[in-house]
């Protein structure tokens, strides 16, 4: 387990969010689907995407793959400059069939939770990425099963679809353009790397950093040294913002108690868990629970922490 496996684990495409349209010009497309994430990849053909925000269109062509941070609309049109009276609002849901001369995948991605809304902060509102490497061979699984008709095609594609978004993701974070977060870049180096995976491996466990350093096979100075030098926090800071968020969404789940929820997060009894809730998040952990912080975390909020 790594941070990337963590942000991504709650990521997936289900049913009513996957949807194929068969296009012939002109044409213009408009997602509203309040959507935090929306990936878009034509399996044939091309198109623009044009952000509501009056940002630049993109060009996005078969075998490039494109993802719009929401959740505001967007349109995916043959032509940036098409009359408003040629726009169609749509949401991804149901498929088609592949007789257009653009077929478009779409999939739209509600991001519930803490934990993924961590990586939603270190995207730009549109990253257009090339399928040169793991992804390349999705587009002909994904077009095999529009015209499979086979029993399970809706999982599959769903299924599919989770694949391509996190190559197309990983692949984004290795290109030089994508200013990547230092726990990514950090994922690579041989003492750094094998303690953030500890970390997000066993939350829960009474790290200190010792304990942290024996992970790296280094002393605590060293270590101490190149975690701060990597991503910009020492390790222990590093761990509690990383527990908080781990515990926002604990909390929301029907049935724990602040007891249980501490010791998910490695704190041995509730007064020290919401003494480090409370710093970290601005309130207690009842009062995030009964509402107005949980009513906060569904906003769509890209100015945090993005280290």
């Amino acid at each position: 387990m790594d941070p990337f496996d963590d942000l991504l684990r709650g990521v997936r495409a289900n049913g009513a969010v996957f949807g194929g349209s068969v296009l012939s010009p002109p044409w213009a497309l408009r997602f509203t689907d309040d959507a935090f994430l929306t990936l878009c990849a034509p399996l044939r053909g091309e198109g623009w995407i044009v952000p509501a925000d009056g940002a630049e269109a993109r060009r996005v062509r078969a075998g490039e793959v494109a993802i719009v941070r929401g959740p505001g609309p967007f349109v995916f049109t043959d032509d940036p400059g098409a009359p408003e009276e040629l726009v169609r609002e749509v949401s991804c849901g149901g498929t088609g069939g592949v007789d257009g001369s653009t077929v478009l995948m779409a999939g739209a991605y509600r991001v519930p939770g803490e934990v993924p809304r961590r990586l939603l902060r270190v995207l730009p509102p549109l990253l257009v990425v090339p399928d040169e490497h793991d992804c390349s061979s999705m587009r002909t699984y994904l077009e095999a099963q529009l015209t499979a008709g086979l029993p399970g095609r809706q999982i599959v594609v769903d299924r599919l679809l989770d694949w391509l978004l996190v190559c197309t993701l990983r692949d984004w974070f290795d290109r030089p353009e994508a200013a990547s977060p230092a726990w990514y870049r950090a994922l690579g180096d041989e003492v750094a790397g094998p303690v953030l995976r500890a970390m997000h491996e066993a939350p829960d466990r009474p790290w200190t950093l010792a304990s942290l350093a024996s992970v790296a096979g280094v002393s605590r100075s060293t270590f101490a040294k190149r975690f701060h030098e990597l991503l910009g926090e020492p390790p222990l800071a590093y761990l509690t913002e990383w527990r908080m968020t781990l515990a926002a969404d604990l909390l929301g789940e029907p049935g724990t108690t602040l007891a249980s929820v501490a010791r998910r997060v490695g704190y041995a009894d509730p007064f020290g868990f919401s003494a480090a809730f409370k710093r970290v998040r601005g309130m207690s952990p009842s009062e995030y629970r009964d509402g107005a912080g949980r009513r906060a975390a569904g906003r769509p909020d890209f100015a945090g922490r993005i280290g």
